[in-house]
């Protein structure tokens, strides 16, 4: 039988063509704790249905799952084409689909499978080898392949850094076809929510109102609030048992921190979130974009619901890992909206932490918001002039040059982020699309099978970062990537308490140049060669 097979790097995107890199790996050293993963690329001129196992002394630790390919119309925007590697539209590598029993080999082009060890925390230190081989029922074994992971004698500490990207409740009964809260809907919240944190996320945000993000003026996404309400007459009843239930699950899940949904309408508070209420023994919708968001009633109303939901928050002792949105990026001509919509809550919320998304710097000098998260593209302008508690996000507008998850991108350009946010000394961490399903302003729902750009408004990879699958979310590589960016960030952490932050900012300054959001050593051999450099040291200064 004709077959290719070449070990390589998980920083390679293999192309069906096979115009790719194939770097290749045979070893690596990890940290107790870590994940660790590489890919069996693969061609064959023969489709067969193979068993593929796996020996070592890591047993289940070890997991094959096999990369399949997905459109991108919209790979990258045609004015960031700076650093891609590939920006024409086309099948891209992406998700990360199970292997059972049996796995089908498909013919003439180039494919992978992605091999992953979750290395326990109380191993014993050693070298520890991974065959994983392809075997053919008419032909036997048709490749072989070894890897060897030494474990070094330290452990990956926790992460501290909050990281967040915005899980969309709707898109999972919107593709799954289920009630909202229906118990089909919460097994799967369940699935999405272990995704989710297994991709390094640690907050989530917590629709009480359906979240009024990524929605046509005038339009509704599918509502799923998590209070419900009863009006009568002129007040209010809330019911929070779906809210507690939510915050145990989500600590279940290994969840530690809760953001509340914005409050007000996205790019500039000028409305009230959707809210629906029982009326006369019917649901109505109460509140939306008809509501003027500082007026009288919706204040009364907000006022009302807040100081309820803040007493559950302290009944439940999440009060000091919760935080609040006002409205998603708000801009210059949007000042005055936004501070009106501010202080109708300013006082009730003045023991929590309001965090948004904005990157103009005078509406943090001028004290609008105590706690902003300005872009990766602006975050070093708040720094140079003064930024203490640092949060940054990136999504569709910071391409080209800088580090994001677009399938346009190089991988060790997903994979940078985790050095850049503990160099910059970044706390928190935000990104719009966990599990975003829909076309932009949520015109429709789409297949994320088929559209991966949100019908050609975002570059490929911004709106979501896992996939819809039999029983819940599987995920992609730039999942993958993107949690071993996070462990970079940890085992800087880890290193800092080797030899402190000052020698670790010289020591790879001198070794790969200074490395700021923009510039950064490019390529695979560069980010593998940090890796290597930042374990070296560990194991160095033990």
């Amino acid at each position: 039988m004709d077959f290719q097979v070449k070990q390589v790097s998980n920083l390679n995107r293999i192309f069906l063509d096979g115009n790719c890199e194939f770097t290749p790996v045979k070893r690596a050293k990890v940290l107790k704790g870590e994940r660790y993963s590489y890919q069996l690329a693969y061609k064959s001129e023969e489709r067969f249905m193979s068993k593929i196992t796996v020996e070592s002394e890591l047993g289940d630790a070890v997991c094959v799952r096999a990369v399949g390919n997905v459109p991108s119309e919209l790979p990258c925007y045609p004015d960031k084409t700076e650093y891609c590697e590939r920006a024409t539209a086309g099948l891209f590598p992406d998700v990360l689909f199970p292997v059972g029993d049996t796995h089908f080999i498909k013919p003439y082009r180039w494919f992978s499978l992605w091999v992953t060890t979750d290395v326990p925390t109380d191993i014993k230190a050693g070298d520890y080898s991974i065959t994983v081989k392809i075997l053919s029922d008419e032909e036997g074994e048709v490749a072989s392949e070894t890897f060897t992971l030494t474990v070094l004698d330290a452990v990956l500490p926790e992460q501290t850094l909050i990281n967040t990207e915005w899980f969309h409740t709707d898109c999972i009964a919107d593709y799954y076809k289920v009630p909202v809260f229906s118990e089909e809907h919460w097994t799967l919240i369940r699935s999405f929510m272990e995704a989710f944190t297994k991709c390094g996320n640690n907050m989530i945000l917590t629709p009480v109102f359906t979240p009024p993000l990524d929605t046509n003026i005038g339009g509704e996404r599918t509502t799923v609030q998590l209070v419900d309400v009863k009006k009568d007459g002129d007040s209010y009843t809330f019911n929070f048992d779906k809210f507690r239930r939510w915050v145990q699950l989500a600590l279940d899940c290994g969840i530690k921190y809760f953001e509340i949904s914005h409050l007000f309408s996205q790019w500039g508070a000028f409305a009230a979130p959707k809210v629906m209420a029982e009326v006369d023994g019917e649901i109505k919708r109460v509140f939306g974009w008809e509501t003027e968001a500082a007026g009288e009633e919706y204040s009364r109303f907000l006022r009302a619901f807040l100081s309820e939901l803040i007493a559950v928050i302290k009944e439940m002792k999440i009060e000091k890992v919760t935080y609040f949105h006002i409205s998603d990026e708000p801009s210059h001509d949007q000042v005055e909206s936004y501070s009106k919509a501010k202080d109708v809550v300013a006082d009730i919320l003045k023991d929590f932490p309001i965090i948004d998304a904005l990157s103009e710097y005078d509406f943090y000098e001028n004290g609008l918001i105590k706690q902003p998260i300005p872009s990766t593209s602006s975050v070093e302008e708040f720094i140079e002039k003064g930024f203490e508690n640092r949060w940054t996000y990136y999504c569709c507008g910071q391409g080209g040059e800088m580090s994001n998850r677009f399938f346009s991108m190089p991988l060790s350009a997903t994979r940078i982020i985790g050095t850049q946010l503990y160099l910059h000394e970044i706390k928190g961490f935000l990104q719009w699309g966990f599990n975003f399903y829909n076309s932009s302003k949520s015109l429709r729902h789409i297949n994320p099978y088929e559209v991966t750009d949100a019908d050609c408004a975002f570059p490929s990879g911004d709106s979501f970062i896992v996939y819809p699958y039999e029983n819940g979310a599987i995920m992609s590589i730039r999942g993958e990537v993107f949690f071993e960016a996070l462990q970079e960030m940890r085992a800087l952490q880890l290193l800092e308490t080797l030899i402190g932050k000052d020698k670790i900012h010289s020591k790879l300054t001198r070794r790969f140049g200074k490395i700021r959001f923009s510039t950064y050593p490019r390529g695979t051999e560069k980010m593998i060669a940090l890796r290597e450099y930042i374990v070296k040291q560990i194991e160095k200064n033990m």
